[in-house]
């Protein structure tokens, strides 16, 4: 709460709500160009079944952009089954200030989906963590620190709390864990056929 009090005008409302650099650029300039390297990824895979320089990083085409979907896509699916109010629908002006109303059940805010978008780069990490560990740190970063800066700027809008976008992370990192440990034998074999063609 007292993370997203400084928002909170002394009438109740987000004064961020409507706010360009956080609206316009943050929740859809950046989203549209992280999604723009998921495409990348996408047209990549495509290709490599006709490029023959690509096929060999088929595998890592495909579980970047598969994986990250799945994750982004598991983030979508229980927000739009919960219950929980965004913080601009919980506050509520009174003659002297305002409240915080914890019944209001609006719905429809938790995980925080705009920070996914920053959080699957994470994947990469995964992808490259056997083959090319700087980059995979990259990837790991880039994606801890995205989806913190964009769960941040929705914060200032009154679109989530912090916890909203600490679980996105949690989600997106959980469904990563998972499929490494299930594909983790198909990384280390690509590894070894890349060592081998080298």
């Amino acid at each position: 709460m007292y993370l997203i009090q400084p928002w909170i005008d002394s009438t109740g409302h987000f004064f961020n709500r409507d706010n360009w650099y956080l609206e316009r650029l943050n929740h859809e300039i950046v989203k549209q160009i992280i999604t723009g390297i998921y495409v990348i990824f996408f047209g990549l895979w495509l290709a490599s079944f006709k490029v023959e320089k690509l096929k060999l990083y088929r595998w890592q085409y495909g579980y970047m952009f598969f994986v990250s979907m799945i994750g982004s896509a598991l983030v979508g699916l229980l927000k739009s089954q919960s219950a929980h109010a965004c913080p601009w629908n919980m506050v509520h002006p009174t003659a002297l200030s305002y409240v915080w109303d914890f019944t209001a059940k609006h719905g429809h805010c938790f995980p925080g989906g705009h920070a996914s978008a920053g959080f699957i780069l994470m994947t990469g990490y995964f992808v490259y963590r056997l083959e090319q560990p700087k980059r995979a740190y990259f990837y790991l970063i880039s994606g801890i620190l995205l989806g913190f800066m964009m769960g941040w700027a929705q914060m200032m809008r009154g679109a989530h709390f912090l916890s909203h976008n600490l679980w996105t992370g949690w989600v997106v990192w959980a469904v990563n864990i998972l499929f490494y440990a299930v594909c983790i034998h198909r990384f280390e074999f690509e590894k070894r056929i890349k060592q081998e063609l080298i």
